[in-house]
């Protein structure tokens, strides 16, 4: 359930905060108050488009910012499947936009929008002012049916595209194999060339490292050898050096050591300094051993590292990746020496591959046959519900030419809405009113299966007007009982079944505009009403005719 909604410096807005509740959660106000822009804040939160535009003039940057409460361990299960956990049963889904830069956070972790707009399809389902002309796009017939059959469907959906983009990755694997059987004569000779002349080079794991390390101090040996022989004269050799100097030391206050604590003390200081200079010597004898080498030692050394370099210029940046370019060559030749029988058995393995494609294929189709008729009925009744009251409703499934990553079915609505007439595709003869209206039946029906708790419809009285009005008015109140709805309406008789109602102002100081919200207690939702119902002028006889159908609105909503 969406719980707060925060907006700051966005549009109209200057700043917002609203706390909304369970049910059904009417937002009305005149033309041009900023309805639109609240509910493309809500959009823009959950990963939407926006442009630099959207910013408040005069302001640096916009924040829009949800709070949801997630109760449900199923809908925590999923939150967590994508690597989000809720805090006090809480989720916070923000987004800040500066100039072209936006920023989205996930309980104050910054995620890809990507990631929002998946957490966000968890958590909430919004019915935009236009989406139901997304009916008018064969596709989308497809996509509708899926979501209807929930995790089968995607599961199937899942399996299909792994093994479709597996059997076209063979394919093209076959195709490039058949490109080339003219050339693999040529091929197979180059590649036992340069397998040959890696091979006979005898290379080790991190050899290059040794060398070259080998390399750098045999280059610089003579400088070093220099330095160490002076460091040698220092501290060991001659009456002067630091190695007599402190032997001495150590002589004279051994013959006094035992006479006070504290000489003893640094006697045996010094003691210790002579033992670290007799192991600094050891070490000092053994990296001079190290320097010496002939000429001959060094040439082979230098013609080594030629030859590894040589061969990194051509197969790897380093010694490990030659030992792999020269298995990957090993292999190659294994393939080209049989290579007839390389394409055949790759040939076998794109139509095995082929063959289990079209075999969940067509366990997807038969699927989709089986909740196509589950599907039928329920929009029928929905539809009537909606003050259809002659309507046939059919999804025509065909097996398209090709098998495609969502399986092998073109899906199609059909729809007659007069008596005697038989369905035709709905693209062809729903008005924008009727398409409006099915895709509430159709939000309606999905929303039930699924466990998003919050649906948002903006402006979903579009095209529609009396008797239908109410009859819509009486669905999402239905919708409300077992979801938490945002509806923004110009209708009263939507707006009626509010359990919470919203009106949204626009007011001018000096030379600033701003939207404003208020939530109305129950005499101002009636004199609400009689603002949509009266227009210019509120007379008495249009309160009274609010006022009855608030009390009517009760009244069906108590008995649903």
């Amino acid at each position: 359930m969406l719980q707060n909604l925060y907006v700051k410096n966005l549009a109209l807005i200057e700043e917002l905060d609203m706390e909304f509740t369970e049910g059904l959660n009417i937002l009305t106000g005149e033309t041009g108050t900023g309805k639109s822009i609240l509910m493309g804040s809500i959009g823009l939160a959950l990963g939407g488009k926006y442009a630099a535009d959207m910013i408040r003039e005069g302001a640096e940057s916009g924040l829009v910012e949800l709070t949801f409460l997630v109760q449900d361990p199923q809908q925590q299960k999923k939150l967590q499947d994508l690597g989000v956990e809720t805090e006090e049963d809480q989720v916070i889904l923000s987004r800040k936009i500066s100039g072209k830069r936006s920023v989205s956070r996930i309980n104050g972790e910054t995620v890809q929008k990507s990631r929002l707009s998946d957490v966000a399809s968890l958590l909430i389902d919004i019915h935009g002012q236009h989406e139901h002309q997304s009916l008018l796009q064969k596709k989308n017939h497809l996509e509708i049916l899926d979501s209807f059959i929930g995790e089968k469907a995607f599961e199937k959906k899942r399996e299909i595209r792994h093994c479709h983009q597996e059997y076209h990755r063979l394919r093209r694997k076959l195709e490039q194999g058949s490109a080339r059987s003219a050339n693999s004569g040529r091929e197979l000779d180059l590649l036992l060339y340069e397998v040959k002349e890696i091979e006979e080079a005898r290379i080790t794991p991190k050899e290059d490292m040794e060398l070259e390390k080998t390399y750098h101090k045999m280059l610089h040996g003579k400088r070093i050898r220099d330095a160490l022989w002076e460091t040698v004269r220092y501290t060991r050799e001659g009456g002067e050096s630091a190695g007599d100097a402190l032997s001495r030391g150590v002589r004279s206050l051994a013959a006094v050591a035992d006479l006070d604590g504290e000489v003893d003390s640094l006697y045996q200081q010094l003691v210790q300094i002579e033992g670290l200079l007799e192991d600094f010597h050891r070490d000092l004898d053994h990296c001079s051993h190290s320097l010496e080498f002939s000429p001959e030692e060094f040439e082979e050394t230098e013609e080594r590292l030629n030859l590894l370099n040589h061969l990194k210029a051509k197969y790897g940046a380093s010694v490990e990746e030659i030992l792999e370019a020269c298995q990957k060559k090993k292999e190659k030749i294994a393939i080209l020496k049989d290579f007839d029988g390389y394409l055949k058995r790759l040939e076998d393995k794109v139509k095995e591959t082929g063959r289990i494609l079209h075999e969940k294929a067509g366990e997807l189709s038969e699927l989709r046959r089986e909740y196509a008729a589950r599907l039928e009925p329920m929009i029928e009744e929905g539809l009537r519900d909606l003050n259809f009251e002659s309507v046939v409703f059919q999804i025509s499934l065909e097996e398209a030419n090709a098998c495609t990553a969502d399986g092998i079915d073109e899906a199609e609505f059909m729809v007659s809405l007069n008596p005697g007439q038989s369905p035709k595709p709905l693209i062809r003869v729903a008005s924008g009113g009727e398409l409006s209206r099915l895709m509430l039946v159709i939000k309606t029906i999905t929303a039930r299966k699924g466990q998003t708790d919050t649906l948002i419809f903006d402006e979903i009285d579009v095209g529609i007007s009396g008797r239908t009005a109410q009859k819509v008015s009486e669905k999402m109140a239905v919708i409300g009982k077992h979801h938490q709805v945002l509806c923004v309406t110009h209708l009263a008789q939507i707006a009626a079944m509010a359990d919470t109602h919203f009106r949204i102002t626009k007011t001018t100081k000096e030379d600033s505009v701003k939207t404003q919200i208020s939530r109305l207690n129950e005499k101002e939702q009636v004199e609400e009403l009689a603002r949509i119902l009266g227009g210019a002028k509120i007379t008495e006889a249009v309160r009274k005719n609010a006022s009855e159908m608030k009390e009517l609105a009760f009244q069906i909503k108590s008995d649903i």
